[in-house]
């Protein structure tokens, strides 16, 4: 078992981190981790959207896929999903409160996205 000092001695933050189990950055990768899990926290932060809404928005991902991730995170707390007592069904998926707080890190990643593209450093692969 390796212990807490050598699991964060090559964070520069693990003054802060060693209370915890797991690195906190570490964990954050691993909940945002997924070809679409960024996309899909960026459209619900706006609003609320219905399956085949984000299904739109992300012409290029299967079904399953978007299933996959959007399980993954409602698992994580991130997302909710209502699903509406009507036939067919009626299902909507949202930030939840605490997946709310995501959102200025979106906004910073959506400003860092900008400022890279204005200053003529992307590639044209992307």
């Amino acid at each position: 078992m390796i212990s807490d000092e050598k699991r964060h001695e090559s964070c520069y933050m693990s003054e802060k981190c060693i209370k915890y189990d797991v690195c906190p950055m570490a964990l954050v990768q691993k909940l945002l981790s997924g070809k679409r899990k960024i996309m899909i926290l960026w459209y619900l932060s706006n609003k609320v959207l219905r399956f085949n809404d984000i299904k739109k928005k992300l012409p290029d991902v299967t079904q399953k896929m978007l299933t996959q991730q959007l399980r993954s995170l409602e698992e994580d707390k991130l997302i909710f999903r209502h699903v509406y007592p009507v036939v067919p069904p009626k299902v909507e998926y949202g930030l939840t409160e605490f997946g709310k707080k995501i959102i200025p890190i979106l906004e910073m990643m959506h400003e860092f996205g900008a400022e890279y593209l204005e200053a003529n450093l992307q590639e044209n692969n992307i």
